[in-house]
């Protein structure tokens, strides 16, 4: 029996090992962040590469006998980082979160009242249910679809999506059109209701 007080999967040696990984991927990744950056924000060819990329990622990173929630899991991630890159380059092509002038800059607190606790409020309780409705929707949609697509009998959806080419596509459209929906859908809902 271990006295170890840390009850997760992990040890906290592996944490700390996965921190400083992190660190060192950081360390080579960062210099090439802005370059990154620009060509998702502004090449015309960048919504091919982001979302063919992680799709292949998702797609060819799992080649295991047995069933794992690992697989979906990271699908899923890589769904959404599509999905919130995909939301970027759309909102910097139709201008709806411009960057702020200096003139704007240095931003300040604004004064906490009740209209704007309401409005928080109002927003993020709206922002919740598009998202839940967007997923479910989303979910209702691309089950049938992908077993349609693949001939996986999908009267049974938990033991469909213990296939690897329905579960890979599931969640990788699912949460790449929930992380589209972050940071595109829900602040244009936001802009028309004038809560922005």
């Amino acid at each position: 029996m271990s006295c170890d007080p840390y009850k997760g999967e992990h040890t906290w040696q592996d944490v700390i090992v996965g921190i400083l990984y992190s660190i060192l991927i950081l360390f080579f990744f960062l210099p090439a962040l802005d370059m990154i950056d620009s060509f998702n924000l502004t090449c015309r060819y960048a919504p091919l590469i982001i979302v063919s990329i992680p799709l292949a990622l998702a797609i060819f990173s799992f080649t295991l006998d047995t069933w794992s929630t690992s697989r979906g899991d990271t699908a899923q991630i890589l769904g959404v980082g599509a999905g919130v890159a995909l939301a970027s380059h759309i909102n910097q092509l139709v201008g709806l979160v411009p960057d702020l002038t200096p003139d704007q800059l240095p931003l300040t607190v604004p004064v906490l009242t009740a209209g704007l606790v309401c409005a928080a409020v109002l927003r993020f309780v709206l922002g919740v249910v598009v998202l839940v409705a967007i997923r479910a929707l989303m979910k209702t949609i691309t089950i049938p679809l992908v077993c349609w697509v693949f001939r996986v009998p999908s009267l049974n959806v938990r033991k469909a999506r213990q296939h690897v080419e329905v579960e890979l596509p599931y969640r990788y459209i699912v949460y790449g059109a929930v992380g589209f929906s972050v940071l595109f859908l829900v602040p244009l809902l936001f802009t028309y209701l004038k809560l922005s």
